[in-house]
């Protein structure tokens, strides 16, 4: 009889807590830059570099660098007329000096783009119509920050900055079959 109580006992706790808190076992992930840990530490540390002043050693300082930051792409002269000129109706008086700066120094012309960001990806809601595919409601939050910093002969000459310093985004799927809604045509057999 007590055998019994406990097995009823153990079997409602394991209900209990299954339903209780069955949102907390819904999937999320989490992608950080390890330099900055905000999108005003990165746009400050951009905006700390003075043209044909900083150099190298101030952007190691700084933390930025493509063995330190991940996702900084180091972009050769060829790149950089691509990404600034690229079919553009500019004329060389339109661009920033240190652009043109850059330009004319040919292959002592270097840059870096740097893309850092922290997201959070969360799947909220009921932990069953997700697990059965009938609705799955997934939120991301965070910032996205990106700059491109031009150098010749590793001396900054051109620096800019943009990004989304506040990502909110709600992604709602709803199958109305739950589990069968992908099956379709799979089912059906030739005979």
């Amino acid at each position: 009889m007590i055998q019994r109580r406990i097995v009823h006992f153990g079997c409602a706790l394991s209900l209990a807590l299954l339903l209780g808190g069955c949102s907390s076992m819904l999937p999320k992930s989490l992608s950080e830059s390890p330099t900055f840990q905000n999108f005003d530490d990165a746009r400050k540390a951009i905006e700390s570099l003075q043209p044909k002043k900083s150099n190298l050693a101030t952007l190691s300082d700084i933390g930025i660098s493509p063995a330190k930051q991940p996702n900084t792409l180091i972009l050769t002269h060829s790149d950089i007329v691509r990404k600034v000129v690229n079919g553009s109706v500019l004329t060389k008086e339109d661009l920033d000096p240190g652009i043109v700066t850059c330009l004319d120094a040919r292959d002592a012309c270097r840059g870096w783009e740097v893309n850092v960001a922290r997201i959070a990806k969360a799947r909220t809601g009921n932990f069953w119509a997700d697990f059965l595919n009938f609705k799955r409601r997934t939120e991301t939050t965070g910032w996205r920050f990106n700059a491109l910093i031009l150098m010749v002969n590793d001396v900054v000459v051109y620096r800019a900055w943009g990004g989304q310093p506040v990502v909110n985004e709600v992604d709602v799927n709803t199958n109305p079959l739950g589990p069968f809604q992908d099956m379709g045509p799979a089912v059906v057999t030739n005979r």
